[in-house]
C-alpha cells in the first residue's frame, strides 16, 4: 500500500521535499494557505515590469538540478541559467567603485587596483573561506547537527583538529578586520552577514563561509528569473502526481499517542503515514502545533532581521548598474546597532539594487529599469513602520541621488512595497525575519529546530527557519536532510 506524506507549505524546501518524497514513492499532498507557490520565492508584476519578489542571488545550483535528475529527468530541459561574469558592483559615498568579478584573480586585482589592498590578501581570503566551507559543510550544512552519527564519522574528526582555524571563536567583523587593511574591504566581506540576516560585528567568522559560494563555487542567474526556480519545481513536483492544495489553511496538526497521524483543514481531516512542516517553526508552533510540547528556548531565540523593499519601475536606464549592486553606508557599525539594539533603520542604510532586467530585458518596458530596491531593517516589534518605510524611502531615494548623480523620484514609474509586517502576513515568517532566528552567537547553529521532531513521531521540519538556515541552498539542504531521514 502507498505511503501518503502531507506538507504544510509550499515554500521552495517545501517544493523540493515534495519532489523527494514523491521520488520515494510516496502519495504527497501539499497544503498552501496562499493561492501560490513558493513562499518568498515569488513575484510581482506591474504596468509592464517584473520583480523576483523574494530572494535575488542565486548559488549552488546543483541543488535544484539534482531534484529533476531525481525525477529521473534532464535538468538542462526544464530549467536553465547562466553563470555571472559579474556578481556584484559596489559602490560608496566618496565616488569608489568596486566591481566584484567572479574570477577571483581579476576581482583581486581590481580590489588591488582601487584600493591599494594587496591582491594576495583577497586570495588569501576567498582559500580561508573555501577552507572553513571544506570542513563545515559536511557537519552544519548535509547532515543533521542532531543526530550522534553526525559527530562521529571520520569527517568530523578530522573538523575537530582545525576548530581553532574555523573563526568559531571570533566575529566576523574581528577576521575580517584581521585579514584586511582597508575598511571598505573589510565592510565589503562583513556584508555577507546579511546573507543570513545576521551582524558582523556580532555573528561568529564561520559566516565567512559565504565568499567561497559566490567566488569559487560561482553566482548564477536563472534565464527566466528566479521565479522560475519556484515554477520550473512546481511543475516538476506536479509531473510526479503531487497535489496541491492552495488557498487552503492548515488548523492542526494530528497527532495520535505521540505519532503524527495527518493535518485538518477546513474541518476536514486529511489522514497520513508522514507530515512535514514547512511553515515557519516559531509560528507553527503558535498555530497548528500550539496542542504539543513547546520547544521554549528555540522559539525564544532572537531573530533575524527583515526587510524593507521597494518595487519600483524606473523610467531610465543606469548603465553603471548591474544586476546585483551596493550602495554602502558610510558608518555600517551603526547601522547594525539600530538594526539588532535599537529596532530601527538607520538614516544613512546600505542600498541593495537588484535589476533583472539588466539579464533579462522584457522584465521592463523598453529604455527602463525594474529596480527591487532593498535596505536591512528590524523585525517587527511593533515598530510605527508607516513613518519608519517613510523617512526610509526620503533617505534611500536621497542616497540614490548622491552616488549616481541622478534625481530619482520623477523617474518612478509604479510602485509596490513589502515591509516586516507584510512579509509576516504573507509568509508566515514570525516577526518578519527573513531568516528564522538569528545567527548572532556562536551557537546559533546548534539553537535552530531539528529536521525532525523529536517527541512526535513521523513529524518533520524544512525550511528557512529550521536546520541549517535561511537562504535558497539552505532551505533545500534542509528538505534533504529531512527527506533522508525518512524511512531510516
Amino acid at each position: 500500500m502507498t505511503k501518503k506524506a502531507l506538507i504544510v507549505g509550499s515554500g521552495i524546501a517545501g517544493l523540493a521535499a515534495s519532489v523527494r518524497l514523491a521520488a520515494k514513492g510516496y502519495q504527497v499532498e501539499v497544503f498552501d494557505a496562499n493561492t501560490y507557490p513558493g513562499g518568498k520565492l515569488s513575484q510581482i508584476q506591474n504596468g509592464g515590469y517584473r520583480f523576483d519578489a523574494g530572494p535575488s542571488l542565486f548559488t549552488m545550483p546543483e541543488l535544484v538540478d539534482e531534484l529533476f535528475v531525481l525525477a529521473g529527468k534532464k535538468p538542462e530541459e526544464f530549467f536553465e541559467y547562466e553563470r555571472l561574469e559579474l556578481i556584484c558592483r559596489y559602490f560608496w559615498e566618496d565616488g569608489t567603485k568596486l566591481s566584484a568579478w567572479a574570477d577571483s584573480s581579476s576581482f583581486a586585482e581590481e580590489v588591488e587596483t582601487e584600493l591599494g589592498e594587496p591582491a594576495w590578501k583577497v586570495k588569501n581570503a576567498l582559500k580561508q573561506s573555501a577552507f572553513i566551507y571544506g570542513h563545515l559543510a559536511p557537519l552544519f550544512l548535509e547532515k543533521s547537527l542532531h543526530r550522534l552519527s553526525t559527530w562521529t564519522g571520520p569527517k568530523a574528526m578530522k573538523s575537530y583538529l582545525k576548530m581553532g582555524k574555523l573563526g568559531i571563536f571570533t566575529t566576523m567583523n574581528t577576521a575580517n578586520e584581521k585579514q584586511f587593511s582597508h575598511p571598505k574591504l573589510v565592510q565589503l566581506f562583513n556584508r555577507y552577514a546579511t546573507y543570513n540576516g545576521s551582524d558582523p560585528y556580532q555573528t561568529p567568522a564561520t559566516l565567512n563561509i559565504i565568499p567561497h559560494l559566490e567566488f569559487n563555487r560561482g553566482a548564477f542567474f536563472p534565464k527566466n528569473g528566479m521565479h522560475d526556480i519556484t515554477t520550473s519545481l512546481f511543475s516538476l513536483a506536479q509531473s510526479l502526481g503531487v497535489t496541491f492544495h492552495f488557498n487552503t489553511k492548515v488548523e492542526e496538526i494530528l497527532v495520535e499517542d505521540g505519532k503524527a497521524v495527518g493535518l485538518s483543514s477546513r474541518e476536514k481531516k486529511f489522514p497520513a503515514d508522514v507530515v512535514v512542516n514547512n511553515m515557519d517553526m516559531v509560528n507553527a508552533y503558535k498555530t497548528i502545533l500550539r496542542k504539543q510540547k513547546q520547544p521554549k528556548m528555540l522559539l525564544s531565540q532572537p531573530k533575524s532581521s527583515s526587510a524593507l523593499i521597494f518595487y519600483w519601475g524606473v523610467q531610465s536606464v543606469f548603465p553603471e548598474l548591474e544586476l546585483h549592486n551596493i550602495l554602502f553606508s558610510e558608518d555600517y557599525q551603526t547601522e547594525f546597532a539600530h538594526i539588532f539594539k535599537h529596532g530601527t533603520i538607520y538614516h544613512d542604510p546600505t542600498v541593495y539594487i537588484n535589476i533583472t532586467s539588466v539579464h533579462k530585458p522584457d522584465d521592463a518596458p523598453p529604455g527602463c529599469m525594474n529596480w527591487f530596491t532593498m535596505i536591512n531593517v528590524p523585525n517587527n516589534q511593533g515598530q510605527d513602520w508607516d513613518l519608519l518605510i517613510a523617512e526610509a524611502r526620503k533617505n534611500i531615494i536621497a542616497k540614490i541621488n548622491r552616488v549616481l548623480k541622478t534625481e530619482l523620484e520623477p523617474l518612478i514609474e509604479v510602485e509596490e512595497i513589502l515591509d516586516p509586517r507584510s512579509i509576516e502576513l504573507k509568509t508566515s515568517s514570525a516577526q518578519g525575519a527573513l531568516y528564522g532566528n538569528s545567527s548572532n552567537n556562536r551557537f546559533a547553529a546548534f539553537l535552530r529546530h531539528a529536521n525532525y521532531s523529536s517527541s512526535i513521531k513521523n513529524l518533520y521540519f524544512c525550511g528557512g527557519s529550521v536546520h541549517p538556515g535561511g537562504g535558497i541552498p539552505l532551505s533545500l539542504l534542509s528538505a534533504k536532510i529531512m527527506s533522508e531521514m525518512i524511512g531510516q
